[in-house]
């Protein structure tokens, strides 16, 4: 069973987003827990999310530069995206914007007309 580019590209974005939103999550969570009311709820909510969803994307990253055949230098970029907050959205804009995350010439030319 072959896995089409357009299926990685769309599951890259996803956990792309899925990844940010989840920083967001915890970001407010350690804003309520240092600066207000002092609960560790939402960092407890979203610690383990935040670092699934890191793992995830990771992962994700390094199948889709694989499979979608990046250089090294869009690889690192995206990898590194994960570090600062909201950096996995600005890396899936650029590798949309490059064309990277779409279907190359002859993968296009090999998947069936619908």
């Amino acid at each position: 069973m072959s896995i089409s580019p357009r299926v990685t590209a769309t599951v890259f974005r996803v956990v792309a987003v899925i990844e940010a939103l989840t920083w967001i999550g915890l970001l407010g969570g350690m804003y309520v827990k240092y600066l207000g009311s002092g609960s560790e709820a939402g960092v407890h909510l979203f610690g383990p999310l935040h670092g699934g969803a890191f793992v995830a994307y990771v992962v994700v990253t390094v199948l889709a530069a694989l499979h979608l055949r990046w250089s090294l230098w869009p690889t690192l970029v995206a990898l590194a995206a994960s570090v600062p907050p909201l950096g996995t959205l600005v890396a899936d804009w650029w590798l949309h914007r490059t064309g990277r995350l779409a279907p190359r010439a002859e993968d296009r030319a090999s998947e069936p007309v619908a």
